[in-house]
């Protein structure tokens, strides 16, 4: 199914300005509860990763936790995509720290002080690009990009997730390929224990999917990990088994706060939040495409936009660093079974509901639980159907595609997007610019004569007959020379041209001039430039340039036969009565003549 990703929603102001009523008419008690279950799961997989991504990006470990709650609840709200979740992300928050430690010490005041700031500026760019209409630049990701970069992210997911799972202490890294290298290098340290509560995890969690789906599988796996855990920390002892669990999390609601907008800091964080508005806008529509994928939602990215933008500014009050759509929890909530962007809303307020409540028992749950958990989450987000059907259906997609897949892996995420995006135009400005130029002849076993392509056939003399499949614009008028001067050198003696313009779509200022300097060409060989038809836009847009005078309206055809009839009586006679190919019907009344 084709996604049209920039809809204009026809609707009342009021979709517009609350898009919630949207989608608010699909909520039923059944989704509900779904999405309540998926809401829970995700407000758990957040606390331990807000703390984690809090760390990578140099802030207070709560200030993670404080990212996923408001951000969440009002991008969901105010954004177009159902199971889109924001929050605190790793890539985000490799971003924020290359970008602020520079100016400021990772977790001072300071810092904190210029996180704010910077996310308030990001949901502002974003929010003003929504209104803009900025939205139809995503249309520039190709369906093919957005596969290959999900799958990469994925497996960057998963692999994130190797130390957790199998007990190993690691330094952190940026890229795929050194995170593979610090496992192989450090196999013989795997600690069994921890790597039995993840292999439990994983294993439970296929089971409890498998045989009762309609359970909350991530949710009871996590209990099974935690319990194996507990048992083998009971038995053994915490100095064997040595599973290092979440910890305890501070119980603390998101505290009012308030960006420091200054004339220098402005000037001094201006490039970073264009910087990462461009990622986290490319981030958060990417996985919200990818998901509308396969839910067959129409998205208008316009007003997804203008939630991200929401998202960060409210946030920004509210303690939260910058917020973009999460490829670990909008992953989970679409495993989760959520049906409607209230999984999001229900995230975001029951995480403010568990770090008021239970953050002391995430001391109790072991990374490697939610390392499992993770895994089961990358394995769906790979999309094999159609990766397998892009594989076998076009080389260029599959190119697109595995670029991305392997840029996407070694290369920062930004720059994956970034370069599947332009190889993409590559591609189609390289296949626009190429348009195909097919020889058309009568086919003479039908009364009518119908042009077609049939290499067995044969041609007049001395009228070539061309159809061009593309539009004629600056890129392709190269292309086009280079072919019809081809054409005329394998048959000099074709002095006159018939080009059927059906297949051309565009015509810009280059490919006027051509068609006119072609017919000046044409004319000095002693033959002449023939049209048929040709759309009517085309020709007002002739008119309007002159370039149809130039051409000539006389030799600019509407009708098949009328075009064939005035084009054979400017034909050779003599060259027509020694031709035994009898062509056209018209060759029947020339005598032949025989020498």
């Amino acid at each position: 199914m084709e996604q049209s990703c920039c809809h204009a929603d026809q609707q009342g102001w009021q979709s517009h300005f609350l898009p919630f009523l949207r989608w608010w008419p699909r909520v039923t008690a059944r989704t509900m509860r779904a999405d309540l279950l998926a809401g829970l799961t995700g407000a758990i997989v957040a606390l331990p990763q807000g703390v984690a991504f809090a760390t990578i990006a140099g802030m207070p470990p709560e200030y993670g936790l404080y990212a996923g709650m408001v951000p969440a609840i009002v991008a969901a709200l105010f954004g177009s995509s159902w199971l889109l979740v924001s929050g605190p992300t790793t890539a985000a928050s490799i971003v924020l720290f290359s970008s602020l430690s520079i100016h400021a010490a990772p977790g001072s005041p300071e810092y904190v002080q210029l996180a704010l700031t910077l996310t308030m500026m990001v949901g502002l760019i974003q929010f003003i690009m929504g209104l803009a209409r900025f939205g139809t630049l995503v249309n520039f990701i190709s369906h093919s990009v957005v596969v290959g970069f999900t799958a990469g992210a994925a497996i960057l997911i998963a692999s994130s997730q190797f130390k957790h799972f199998l007990g190993l202490i690691l330094p952190r890294t940026r890229h795929f390929h050194e995170t593979v290298y610090g496992v192989l290098s450090h196999w013989d340290e795997i600690n069994l224990y921890v790597a039995g509560v993840g292999l439990i995890t994983l294993v439970s969690g296929l089971l409890v999917r498998h045989f009762r789906p309609k359970f909350p599988y991530m949710i009871v796996s996590m209990l099974v990990g935690s319990l194996a855990a507990l048992l083998m920390t009971s038995l053994l002892g915490p100095e064997v088994t040595q599973i290092a669990s979440v910890g305890a999390l501070p119980q603390t609601l998101p505290p009012l706060s308030a960006p420091h907008f200054t004339l220098a800091n402005i000037r001094m964080l201006m490039p970073a939040a264009v910087a990462t508005t461009l990622f986290a806008l490319t981030e958060a529509v990417s996985i919200a495409r990818s998901l509308a994928d396969r839910t067959g939602q129409n998205l208008d990215c316009n007003q997804e936009f203008i939630g991200q933008g929401l998202s960060n500014i409210v946030g920004s009050f509210f303690s939260g660093y910058v917020a973009t759509g999460s490829f670990n929890r909008s992953g989970l909530n679409y495993q989760a079974g959520a049906r409607t962007p209230l999984a999001a809303i229900f995230a975001g307020g029951l995480l403010i509901v568990l770090v008021m409540l239970i953050a002391p028992l995430a001391a109790f749950l072991p990374n490697a639980a939610m390392a499992g958990i993770l895994f089961l989450v990358a394995w769906g987000l790979i999309d094999f159907r159609h990766i397998a059907k892009i594989l076998r259906t076009s080389r260029v997609e599959s190119v697109i595609m595995v670029t991305t897949f392997f840029a996407t892996l070694f290369l920062e995420l930004e720059f994956a997007i970034l370069l599947g995006v332009i190889l993409s135009l590559v591609m189609y400005l390289n296949r626009t610019s190429h348009p195909r130029i097919l020889t058309r002849v009568p086919d003479p076993r039908h009364d009518e004569r119908p042009f077609v392509t049939d290499p067995a056939l044969p041609e007049c003399p001395q009228l070539k007959i061309v159809r061009i499949d593309g539009s004629l614009y600056f890129g392709a008028v190269n292309h086009v020379r280079e072919r019809l001067q081809e054409m005329r050198c394998e048959q000099p003696e074709q002095k006159h041209l018939l080009v059927v313009a059906s297949g051309i779509n565009f015509i810009d200022m280059a490919g006027a001039e051509f068609l006119a300097q072609l017919a000046r060409e044409k004319e000095e060989a002693g033959g002449r430039l023939y049209l048929y038809d040709i759309k009517e836009g085309i020709c007002s847009h002739f008119r309007l340039t002159g370039y149809l005078f130039d051409i000539g309206t006389d030799y600019i055809y509407e009708s098949k036969a009328e075009a064939i009839a005035e084009i054979f009586a400017k034909l050779d006679k003599e060259i027509c009565g020694r031709c035994t190919r009898r062509i056209f019907l018209e060759c029947r009344t020339v005598p032949q003549i025989r020498d």
